[in-house]
């Protein structure tokens, strides 16, 4: 009789192990979660949810937002924000078609765009860093600027590309998969490899951290925090690349509003807007929910003004749960 009784003690402590570590990986992964639970329950309202070309189209539309969210992880991680990257996205991108129409070649066009938004990005990162600017209010003022650079630039007029390799860049295919996904992919990818596996991912979740104390540890904060706004902008230009090749021309008000879909998809991820706190797996999940959230609301014929207000109650609530999450640690 012991022995049954220490048995089922060992089950029971076993299970409550099991139950623990199931409740662990829930808590860790909620956005992940979300994503899932999202799917369900439009799959049971839209059959055509699950589609494999709804499902490749979700991937493609949420490629650009993505990649904007990747490059503002780095900065929300400083505790900064970038509201400029929208801004970026379509000053870059029409400096691109400018490029391509006017027959430059894409080894040199490509580069020379991803050097002009990384630029952009640490002009920003200097006002902020050495200026002792507000992040909030010098990417605001960068977001103000370059939308009338853009203007003055294209004359508030299309500048339409006509080449068919660059057109691929954000139209075609490679074994079924749109090439935009695919570069999302190498881009979380290196982002992933950055922040986890390289001394700069430790600086930017340091300075986030605790920004006096980095500094006193010898780190230059400055540099940094050029370095995150400078990733931040390369990552807009990429995009701004993606987008101008897929609509075959750079629209003047291109990018409008993008920096709110970024934000929305890190917060969404669990990155904390106090720095130091987040991952890029979960600003890739949080990617995914805010595209499959305007997909179901597309597919149930829902009118863009009440998407607007659903979108914005899906981030409110995963800001309160995640701020309940911390008090109640």
């Amino acid at each position: 009789m012991p022995s049954n009784a220490t048995s089922r003690t060992a089950e029971t402590a076993a299970n409550g192990g099991a139950g623990k570590a199931v409740l662990r990986f829930l808590a860790a992964n909620k956005s992940l979660v979300g994503l899932i639970l999202l799917m369900a329950v439009v799959s049971l309202f839209s059959p055509n949810f699950l589609t494999v070309d709804n499902l490749l189209n979700i991937l493609r539309q949420t490629s650009i937002n993505a990649i904007i969210a990747m490059g503002m992880t780095f900065v929300i991680l400083t505790a900064g924000i970038d509201l400029s990257v929208g801004s970026v996205l379509a000053f870059t991108g029409a400096v691109c078609a400018s490029l391509v129409a006017a027959d430059a070649s894409l080894w040199v066009a490509l580069p020379a765009t991803l050097a002009l938004g990384a630029a952009l990005g640490a002009a920003n990162g200097v006002v902020i860093a050495i200026g002792g600017v507000q992040p909030f209010i010098a990417t605001l003022v960068g977001m103000t600027v370059l939308r009338g650079a853009t203007l003055v630039y294209t004359d508030g007029r299309p500048i339409t590309t006509m080449s068919d390799p660059f057109w691929a860049i954000g139209g075609e295919y490679v074994f079924g998969i749109p090439v935009p996904v695919l570069i999302a992919a190498f881009a979380f990818i290196v982002c992933w490899f950055v922040l986890s596996q390289m001394r700069f991912g430790r600086y930017v979740y340091a300075v986030g951290g605790n920004e006096q104390v980095t500094r006193l540890a010898g780190i230059s904060v400055t540099r940094v925090k050029i370095a995150v706004y400078a990733v931040s902008g390369l990552m807009a230009a990429l995009a701004g690349i993606i987008l101008t090749a897929r609509l075959e021309s750079a629209q003047p008000t291109a990018g409008t509003a993008y920096e709110l879909d970024a934000i929305a998809a890190v917060v969404l991820g669990g990155t904390s807007l106090m720095g130091g706190r987040g991952y890029i797996f979960g600003t890739l999940i949080g990617a995914l929910i805010i595209g499959v959230l305007n997909n179901a609301l597309n597919l149930m014929d829902v009118s863009s003004y009440y998407q607007m207000i659903a979108k914005g109650a899906v981030i409110l609530l995963a800001v309160l749960v995640d701020s309940r999450g911390k008090t109640n640690r």
